[in-house]
Parts: structure tokens; C-alpha cells; sequence
């Protein structure tokens, strides 16, 4: 690799918050001369962003590292698994680095230890309004906080990241405005708990744009609500701890100021099993909860995540589980088998339950899911509705509805549009379903949508 321009190399692990810890530090990079590479060979050295959140990405975050160490052999480990160095130390002692998440600076100094930081030259090292993102040109994760206050027992991530700290909302909107200028069509909204932006505040209304706003979710959604509105400008929430607040973002998605979809994981739907987990346990609120809801917003898409095989949990305790579903309705679910990872209180509550049986429970739990979701999907059919394209390859476009986030829900196929463009909201009649996925026409024009952007590498 030439000594003119040092290179690192990139894998970033995990969740969407995490992928926003590694756009930041790649920005900071190349805003130093460094250039980015998704290939090990080319690498002078190597970042892995990891994730430590369940077993399997444990495992998962191991293995990429000592891949890494395999094909370059410099390598710098940062994210949540990094805030348990020793961990990663006994596996892969000859890491170069190891930092805890969210630690931009540290990376960043263990990278000009190991490459000493180009000349600056001002007219290569240019780098976007919007920094250096890893996702596609027309969608972004917009991070509004770090940490978090609750203590559920099944979860370590605030021994990782802390309790919760606000990013100043004059921030937040400043950087929205700058990725909708850039050519982003879409905006994730992410963080530990998005429900609970600026409660470390109090909650304090700063000036932002010009304009007074409170740092709060409500606050934020208003302001990001007014970049354009769901026609041309998609604003989606995610991370929504089911707080009573909630209810202050349903109006916005009713006026079509943000995108009629919340994601609230609820974990269980069992009292004593919620207790244990600490977290909201009055299910039969929930439910009225989620009718009203549905009442000021017909289309509004629910997506929540589930556990099951809770230390403790028993089969009746499962049953209820099932049964919310089936009354709830919920749109888009997902659902994880309790990971004993190291250091959750939950792992001393009671009992494990068996592999097999929660296995058995899984599959049950989905069974139920999907035959939910097949009657919701087909009763799409017929149904004209917008879509985002993401992609255009030699089938067609594939592209997102209103109610699909990228990466975790369903796709919509779009016959006959190879001429659409990715980054471009079009009109599409449903036409067939699937439990996850619809098919669809386009019932409206093609129009060119530019779009400014620069690419990792």
C-alpha cells in the first residue's frame, strides 16, 4: 500500500447504533487523509466494530476478529464486546487495541499508532457535509442518544454504554437537515430508547434551526416531521420503549408528518415474567394502548420483538405469550431464544429453561407469528401504496413500503421496473403476498430523483 495514503480496513458488527459508531469514526478518518477499504488485503490495518449483545454475536464478533487477524494482522477491536477486553484478550491476544463502544478518539489515536497519519491535502481529503455512511445513498441512521436508564434483566448493554446521555437536539436536527440535503430519502431514528430522548435533560428546549424545540421524542418527530413529510421524506422511529408518551408521536404519524410505524419491543406478555425481566408488565393496557392507536392511525404498522425461554418460564406463562399475539396483531415480530450472556441478573432468577424447549417454544412462537402476518400481507392485495426502491437488478426493483425498515422487515417486488432508480419513491399496486414479502406494479410514471453522495473506498 502506498506510503501516500495509508489505508484501514473496516467490519462493523451489530446493531444500527453501532453502524452510526463506525460511520463516525470513518469520517473522522478521512477527514485525516486515512482511505477506507472493505478488504483485508489492502488494509494496513483493520477495525472491527463488535457486538456483545446475545452468545451468538459474541461468537460471531470472535470469529470476525480472529479472521481479521488471519488476513491483515493488525487489528484494532472496538464496540460493546470491547468493554470486555479480557474476554477478548484470552482468545486474540495479538489485537493491537481493544476500546469499549461509542470510543471515537480512542480508535482513531490507536490508528496513528499503528499508521501514522497522511499530509493533509485539501483537495482529496474532502469529506461530506453528512460524513461517511455505510448504508445505501437514500437511507440513514440518525443516532439521538447513548445509554440507557432501565435495568432489564436480561440486557448488559448499560454496563457497556452507560446510563443515557441526549445528543443536543439542535444537533440532531442539523444533522437530519444535512443527510435530506444530501440526497437521504430515509431517516432512522435510533438509539438504546428513543422514548426517553432528553429525559437526562429535563427535557430542555433549545433553539435548533431557528426555531425553539423541546428535547424530547415529541419535540424531535415535530422537527423532523417539518423536513418534508411522509410524501417525499420518510422519518422512522425505532427503539420506542412503551412509555405513555408515546401517544404524543401518534398524532404526527395521523397528519403524515412521520411514518405511521413503531418499533417497541415488548419482550413478554406475562406479568410475573415481565416483572422478572423489569420491565412494563400491565398487557391488558398494552393492548388498549395499541386499539387506540390504531383507531387515530388505520395504517400503522406495530413491530415489536420477543423473548422466550426466560429463566423461569413456564408453559402457561408461554401460553399467554401466544395468545397476546393472536390478539394483538401485531405486524412485524421477532423473536429471540434467552441467551445467558455473561453477566445478566436474569441468569440467577431461576431455573434455564432447556435448549429443546425453548427451541420448541420458538418454533411455536412463530408458527403463530407468521399465519398473523400471512392474513395481514394478503390483505395488502389490491392495496396502491408508495414505496422506497433500494435496489434495481436484472428481475426488477426491490423496494420498502411505509411499513417495512430496512435489514429487519418485508421487501416489496416491483414487475416491470427496471427503469426505476434506487432512491425513488414510487406509486405500486399490490398484486401478490407472501408472510413477509409483497409483489407489486407500478401505477405511476418514472421521474429522475437526483442524489449526492460519496462512496466508502
Amino acid at each position: 500500500m502506498s506510503k501516500q495514503q495509508p489505508t484501514v480496513g473496516v467490519v462493523s458488527l451489530g446493531c444500527p447504533k453501532a453502524t452510526v459508531d463506525t460511520e463516525r469514526i470513518l469520517t473522522q478518518l478521512r477527514t485525516e487523509g486515512y482511505h477506507l477499504t472493505n478488504s483485508y488485503e489492502d488494509a494496513d490495518a483493520v477495525i472491527v466494530n463488535t457486538c456483545g449483545f446475545i452468545d451468538s454475536a459474541v461468537q460471531e464478533s470472535l470469529d470476525t476478529i480472529g479472521e481479521a487477524l488471519e488476513e491483515n494482522g493488525k487489528v484494532i477491536v472496538t464496540g460493546c464486546l470491547g468493554a470486555r477486553e479480557e474476554q477478548i484478550i484470552e482468545v486474540h491476544p495479538k489485537v493491537l487495541a481493544v476500546s469499549g463502544p461509542a470510543a471515537y478518539e480512542e480508535v482513531v489515536s490507536a490508528v496513528h499508532d499503528v499508521i501514522a497519519p497522511p499530509k493533509h491535502n485539501p483537495f482529496t481529503d474532502i469529506v461530506p457535509p453528512q460524513g461517511i455512511k455505510l448504508t445505501p445513498k437514500h437511507y440513514a441512521y440518525l443516532k439521538i442518544s447513548e445509554g440507557c436508564n432501565h435495568r432489564c434483566t436480561f440486557c448488559i448493554i448499560p454496563s457497556m454504554r452507560g446510563d443515557l446521555v441526549s445528543r443536543p437536539v439542535a444537533d440532531v436536527i442539523a444533522e437530519a437537515k444535512r443527510l435530506k440535503e444530501a440526497g437521504v430519502k430515509e431517516l432512522l431514528v435510533v438509539s438504546q430508547d428513543t422514548a426517553a430522548y432528553g429525559v437526562d435533560v429535563k427535557y430542555k428546549t433549545e433553539f435548533a434551526e431557528g426555531r425553539p424545540t423541546k428535547t424530547s421524542m415529541q419535540g424531535l418527530s415535530e422537527a423532523l416531521g417539518e423536513l418534508g413529510g411522509v410524501e417525499n421524506f420518510w422519518v422512522r422511529l425505532h427503539y420506542v420503549y412503551p412509555y405513555p408518551n408515546v401517544e404524543e408521536v401518534i398524532p404526527l404519524m395521523a397528519e403524515g408528518k412521520i411514518l405511521p410505524y413503531l418499533d417497541m419491543p415488548l419482550q413478554h406478555a406475562n406479568a410475573r415474567v415481565l416483572k422478572a425481566m423489569k420491565r412494563p408488565g400491565n398487557v391488558d393496557k398494552t393492548l388498549e394502548r395499541i386499539n387506540k392507536w390504531r383507531e387515530s392511525v388505520p395504517n400503522l404498522t406495530i413491530r415489536s420483538t420477543f423473548i422466550v425461554g426466560f429463566p423461569g418460564e413456564t408453559e402457561d406463562e408461554f401460553q399467554d405469550l401466544l395468545d397476546f399475539l393472536n390478539e394483538a396483531q401485531l405486524d412485524r415480530v421477532g423473536c429471540f431464544q434467552y441467551s445467558p450472556i455473561e453477566g445478566a441478573t436474569a441468569n440467577e432468577i431461576a431455573e434455564q429453561v432447556p435448549d429443546e424447549v425453548k427451541q420448541e417454544r420458538f418454533d411455536r412462537f412463530m408458527q403463530t407469528q407468521q399465519s398473523i402476518s400471512l392474513q395481514k400481507m394478503q390483505a395488502k392485495i389490491g392495496q396502491v401504496m408508495q414505496v422506497l426502491v433500494d435496489e434495481v437488478d436484472s428481475d426488477g426493483a426491490i423496494a420498502r413500503s411505509m411499513a417495512d425498515a430496512p435489514e429487519i422487515d418485508g421487501l416489496v417486488f416491483i414487475e416491470n421496473g427496471l427503469h426505476l432508480e434506487p432512491g425513488q419513491f414510487v406509486k405500486v399496486e399490490i398484486v401478490a403476498a407472501d408472510e413477509y414479502d409483497l409483489w407489486a406494479k407500478p401505477v405511476e410514471a418514472f421521474v429522475p430523483q437526483e442524489t449526492s453522495y460519496i462512496e466508502l473506498g
